[in-house]
């Protein structure tokens, strides 16, 4: 039976945070990227994932993690950014609480075990430095690297294109077509479906 996944649209940027439970009636889940306070979780947390430390992916960790003392998974390379958040966003006039409590380092390639799902972590950089998708099939949540008709922007720091469009591919490749993308902003889709028609992609199109 595939996990259950609830979608909470936030804030102004419209951030998909996810609510994840291995089955319908499971009380712990998994939440995935909360961008900003709103989410009232019904069930209890047992793990937070952060795909990346932009602001409008972590607005709410530090709250979430502090109410249920849920350990937060992060991009190592991106750590120190979620440590020291009200430096690094208030320079930019935006308040994010930082947070430094019980926090995981997750690199790539590692199987976890968090409320009776598995997801795999995928290293997948260049919409941020150190960008991480999580896999629990069939599900992906891939943050911002890949969206419904469009991917991850890359001009902000630390982006690069050619390592966004490198993690896409590896993503495409390690992963069934069927594969449901859920996005950290937009609408889910397949991986075969923006192989197919995503218009960032007609290279990756015309190697496979």
């Amino acid at each position: 039976m595939p996990p259950v996944v609830d979608t909470h649209t936030l804030g102004p940027t419209q951030t998909n945070c996810y609510v994840v439970r291995a089955n319908p009636a499971a009380e712990d889940a998994v939440v995935i990227d909360p961008g900003f306070a709103g989410l009232v979780p019904v069930h209890d947390v047992a793990a937070i994932l952060i795909t990346h430390t932009h602001y409008d992916h972590i607005g709410a960790v530090a709250e979430l993690a502090d109410a249920t003392k849920a350990p937060v998974y992060v991009p190592r390379g991106e750590r120190e950014v979620l440590a020291h958040a009200d430096r690094v966003y208030g320079a930019f006039g935006v308040e994010v609480r930082p947070w430094a409590g019980d926090v995981v380092d997750v690199t790539g390639d590692e199987q976890l075990e968090l409320a009776g799902i598995g997801f795999e972590t995928a290293s997948v950089p260049g919409h941020s430095p150190d960008h991480m998708a999580y896999y629990a099939e069939p599900y992906l949540f891939s943050g911002d690297v890949l969206f419904a008709g469009s991917v991850g922007r890359v001009d902000l720091p630390g982006g690069d294109w050619e390592r966004l469009f490198d993690s896409i591919q590896y993503l495409i490749t390690r992963y069934d077509r069927e594969t449901i993308v859920l996005s950290g902003h937009g609408r889910p889709t397949t991986l075969g479906a923006e192989l197919a028609s995503n218009p960032f992609l007609a290279e990756l199109r015309t190697a496979t």
